[in-house]
């Protein structure tokens, strides 16, 4: 088997139906990568680039990628964040890994933990609560994510999400009827009327799960290899992904028609559904939300964590 350039194949791509050597992989990727963000104008001149890293593939190759471009202009800077929510030893690894590549790669990264920002870590907040670890984490690892983006001046926030990632995200809202969260999915959410809002973006948005795995091997970057956090067998997402895998196996490039299928119709949906309320912002931490209590300040409300909540 060889790639159409003659060279030993290194990755066959089941849904285009061709069979790509390392360097013509590489370059595949990347430019789709680039197309998304030219697409749909996911950086402006002068941006000040965050991204989300966690350690895992996804985010280290949003990171080198990102990178790859920004060093290229003086107009742009960029950085990432990391966030510790104390879930042992999975979190200790994949921190290291962030931390290798951000030295390696000469990339500020700033490091913030629950048991700082929230009095307490993951295991200690979801101790005797009915919730989920996912519905706490989730929340709260959105929130700091903005919030520190923001502090540190960051003009675009950017997540590793990958097209399974975002297919998973359409079934879920479909599922359970969140017509709300289904209309602020894409490759770009913003809001330019609330000031405390970093506006995200997700250049991966378009490559296959399994092409980030063969991304970060081709090109020897450091990532942590094991593919979910301990807690997320309890996700729902968990279902869904199983039946992804199952789909887009028995039939290569189903994952890009459903998520084609949704960009198709949001926009539409927007116009018809989307309510343009006042804008608000949380009674108790100041920060963007849809009600008067910010969801995070819910989730803690009962807890002791509150009092150092409200000074944040």
């Amino acid at each position: 088997m060889v790639c159409r350039c003659g060279k030993k194949t290194y990755y066959i791509r089941k849904y285009e139906g061709i069979e790509l050597c390392k360097k013509c992989f590489v370059k595949s990727v990347e430019k789709k990568i680039k197309r998304n963000i030219r697409k749909n104008k996911l950086l402006s001149k002068n941006d000040k680039i965050c991204v989300a890293l966690s350690g895992g593939k996804d985010s280290i190759s949003c990171l080198y990628i990102l990178n790859e471009i920004v060093k290229k202009r003086e107009d742009m800077k960029i950085f990432a964040i990391a966030i510790d929510e104390g879930i042992g030893e999975y979190r200790k690894k994949t921190l290291n890994k962030a931390k290798e590549f951000c030295e390696m790669m000469n990339i500020p990264l700033k490091l913030y933990s629950f048991k700082e920002e929230f009095a307490k870590n993951l295991p200690e907040i979801i101790k005797n609560e009915k919730l989920n670890a996912c519905t706490y984490c989730g929340v709260l690892r959105r929130y700091l994510l903005n919030k520190k983006a923001r502090e540190n001046k960051a003009t675009k926030l950017a997540f590793g999400f990958n097209l399974n990632d975002e297919a998973e995200s359409i079934f879920l809202n479909f599922i359970f009827g969140n017509l709300d969260k289904f209309l602020r999915l894409g490759p770009k959410v913003e809001n330019k009327e609330i000031k405390k809002f970093v506006p995200r973006i997700k250049p991966l948005r378009e490559i296959p799960e399994e092409e980030i795995f063969a991304y970060c091997d081709a090109l020897n970057l450091p990532y942590y290899p094991k593919k979910r956090c301990p807690y997320g067998k309890e996700s729902v997402r968990k279902t869904i992904r199983k039946f992804l895998y199952g789909l887009e196996e028995k039939y290569p490039g189903s994952l890009f028609q459903i998520v084609k299928f949704a960009d198709l119709l949001i926009p539409s949906l927007r116009k018809e559904f989307y309510k343009k309320g006042k804008i608000k912002y949380c009674k108790i931490c100041g920060e963007p939300s849809s009600r008067k209590i910010c969801k995070v300040c819910e989730l803690l409300a009962n807890s002791e964590m509150t009092r150092l909540h409200k000074r944040i």
